[in-house]
Parts: C-alpha cells; structure tokens; sequence
C-alpha cells in the first residue's frame, strides 16, 4: 500500500451519552408523576409492545422535575447544534413516558419533523443485575444498513482502526443515563426480560419559528 494513502470516514452520526448529576432524587419525582398518571390513563400505543405509553406533554403534567429534564435535554441540544441565527428559533419540547413490564419492546422507528430525539432511563429494570440475557438494549440501525443486506456475501467496510463497521449498536441502559441521537435515526429496543418494571423517558426537540 502507498504510504500516502488516507482512510477518513465522512458524514459522522452524533451520539451523546449523559448522566444527570442529580439523578437519585430526579427519578424519584419522575417515577411518582409517571405511575400516578399511568393508575387513571390507559395510554396510547405507538412503537410500543406491551407496555404503556403516555400522551406527549409530560411537560406539562410531569411537574418540575419533568422541567428540569426538558432544561438539561435543552442545554445539549443548544451545546451541539450549529447554528445560524439563534433567535430566529426557539427550542419546543415533546416529552412522554414509557412504563415496560416484562415482555415489553419497542419496533423500529424514527421520528420525523424535530432536530434531536433523546431517551432518558428513570429505572433501567435490571435491578442492579448485570446479567446481559434480561435484554432491553436500545438499538441504533445504521441508515445505510440496506446495502449490508443487497450484497451476496458478507462485506463490510474497514473503518480506520481496522474493524469491519457495524450495521447497529445495542446500549445498555443505566438509570439516571440520557442518549441523544438525531431523529432520523432508526432505533428500536429489545424485548425486556426483567422481573421489574422499566421506566424510560422519550423527548423530541423541535426548531419553531421564534415570531
């Protein structure tokens, strides 16, 4: 090989993993919003698989913990965003809950017309077990998976490190952790095997004309 040849890997996909400082107390507030809305609201169904769902202004009925999470979920989309003009926009958020018993997943998906999707765990279910068989990874596809999938044989590109790149990520949740991504991002979850209950945040920040 030449000694002047460059391998450099174009069109990055940002991925943030943060864990809230004041988590403890945070999850405590966010988990007695959440089960009390879930006691008298049956929820919609939406990429969800046997578990419940709220509408999304948690926002709204969430409380100020619900706030302080949507100011955090702010601050990174601020910090990470180029842009332009910041007062020609201001931030609108989109925030529901996800209560998952055992069972429960999450079919691939994205979320179209917002600037940043982001998840946040208020329990993960694992109960301080770190037996990887309980499952309920959350999922990132890769958006050029399908050219993986048109080849006859098993070929994939050698990233810079030498590693052949992946068609997707499995993250393993921690309680207290928030994972921002872009929303075109396909990205689902495996089907949870935990004796407990996982409790999940969902948030979408849009871009709305600052008039």
């Amino acid at each position: 090989m030449s000694s002047t040849l460059q391998l450099a890997n174009l069109f990055e996909t940002p991925l943030l993993i943060d864990v809230l400082p004041d988590a403890q107390q945070l999850n405590v507030d966010l988990r007695r919003s959440i089960i009390e809305l879930r006691s008298t609201n049956p929820g919609v169904r939406k990429s969800n698989w046997n578990g419940w769902q709220s509408d999304i202004d948690m926002i709204h009925w969430g409380g100020e913990a619900a706030g302080r999470l949507a100011d955090h979920f702010i601050r990174l989309c601020n910090n990470f965003s180029f842009v332009v003009d910041p007062n020609a926009f201001v931030w609108s958020i989109q925030m529901w809950a996800n209560v998952s018993p055992p069972g429960a997943s999450n079919e691939a998906h994205v979320h179209p017309g917002v600037v940043w999707s982001a998840v946040y765990y208020v329990d993960d279910g694992y109960a301080g077990s770190d037996d990887r068989t309980l499952g309920g990874e959350l999922v990132l596809y890769d958006p050029r998976m399908p050219f993986v999938r048109m080849l006859p044989f098993d070929v994939r590109y050698r990233k810079p490190d030498g590693q052949p790149s992946e068609s997707q990520a499995a993250i393993r949740p921690i309680a207290g952790q928030l994972i921002m991504f872009p929303p075109w991002l396909l990205h689902s979850v495996h089907p949870f095997r935990g004796r407990g209950e996982r409790i999940s945040i969902a948030m979408n920040a849009a871009a709305v004309a600052n008039t």
